[in-house]
């Protein structure tokens, strides 16, 4: 953090509005502040702001402009993070909340700043975690998935957070529409997208207990602290109650295991030298939770045609003209979706033979 650069006029923020909010409605932080841009966090604009007496903070907001309905969801982060503090679930601190959007002209909330990194890349993962760690960052990483599984949502304050029945059969409900929607714009079509869709419908595993799900968990996701291991877990702007054993399966993908017909791409953060594979990975899971993993490739499979069907739909605005090619591998993108579906497949294939 220290390259940032000072930033005396934030984009989407009223300086002056929200060093008032801030003395007039928390405690532990004292205006003005510096500012600092965040890079990150998907689209919301990210800021690190610093008080008065050095002590560090984090403010999101959406971005400006027209937003689609539930997009960049400040109150489902907010209360988040607010539940999972006095969990074991590492978050950063719940500081304030403003849900008046008289103040800056749209909701925002203050979190604790976190000393961590994200992993995005592999080169990532070669600067900040030594290949002699990387066994205590994965399982740190499989150990905080499986706690949040481990919670009742209805405990902690969590349980109108989602619907809690049938999380994969709306799933598959609303990436299939997706992908039939996509087929004329994209200009391509695969027929197992069709067949791997029946029969992930017709052989649905029993849900159980429904639980938080991140949704996008992973090593970009996470910060990592010094001691290589999860310091906290941040972007829940999407999560919900689900299938825990989906979001596992979610999270275990990018893992390559020995067992893979495939090689992993070579440049990605989980692929280095030192990491555990995704089988082990499980296990590990498995073992802490104490759940049974034996449907897990339904899963797997399951967010394989997923991503097929989410790639599909990017790969559709393109060819449509509703996106910018400029720099854009098409031939490579529409690969990535037969690949989806060609692990899909295998997972299937590991299921039933």
């Amino acid at each position: 953090m220290a390259d940032l650069e000072l930033d005396p006029n934030p984009e989407g923020y009223d300086t002056e509005a929200v060093d008032k909010w801030v003395s007039e409605n928390t405690q532990s932080l004292v205006p003005p502040f510096k500012w600092y841009r965040l890079e990150g966090g998907h689209s919301n604009l990210t800021y690190r702001i610093d008080d008065a007496n050095g002590k560090q903070a984090v403010i999101r907001r959406p971005p400006q402009g027209v937003l689609l309905p539930k997009a960049h969801d400040m109150s489902r982060e907010w209360a988040l993070i607010s539940a999972l503090g006095p969990t074991s679930v590492p978050v950063p601190e719940a500081i304030g909340f403003c849900e008046d959007p008289d103040v800056i002209g749209a909701w925002f909330y203050i979190m604790g700043m976190i000393n961590g990194s994200p992993l995005y890349k592999g080169e990532d993962t070669q600067a900040i975690v030594p290949e002699n760690m990387r066994t205590i960052t994965a399982n740190s990483f499989i150990d905080v998935l499986a706690d949040l599984h481990s919670l009742d949502p209805d405990e902690i304050g969590l349980g109108e957070l989602g619907k809690k029945e049938n999380y994969v059969g709306r799933q598959l409900k609303t990436w299939y529409r997706s992908w039939t929607s996509s087929v004329e714009p994209a200009q391509f079509d695969d027929p197992r997208a069709h067949e791997l869709k029946d029969f992930f419908l017709e052989n649905m595993p029993d849900q159980g207990m429904a639980r938080v799900v991140h949704g996008d968990y992973g090593l970009h996701n996470v910060l990592i602290g010094a001691d290589s291991k999860i310091a906290a877990v941040v972007d829940w702007e999407i999560s919900t109650l689900g299938d825990p054993l989906a979001d596992l399966a979610y999270a275990l993908n990018p893992w390559p295991d020995p067992s893979d017909a495939i090689p992993p791409d070579p440049e990605s953060a989980t692929a280095q030298p030192g990491f555990p594979g995704r089988l082990a990975m499980a296990a590990r899971y498995g073992e802490r939770t104490g759940r049974d993993l034996s449907q897990l490739d339904y899963y797997i499979g399951f967010n394989r045609w997923k991503t097929a069907a989410i790639v599909h739909g990017v790969y559709g605005r393109y060819m449509a003209g509703q996106k910018s090619t400029e720099g854009v591998d098409l031939e490579t993108l529409r690969s990535r979706i037969s690949l989806s579906l060609d692990l899909s497949e295998q997972a299937v294939s590991r299921l039933t033979g």
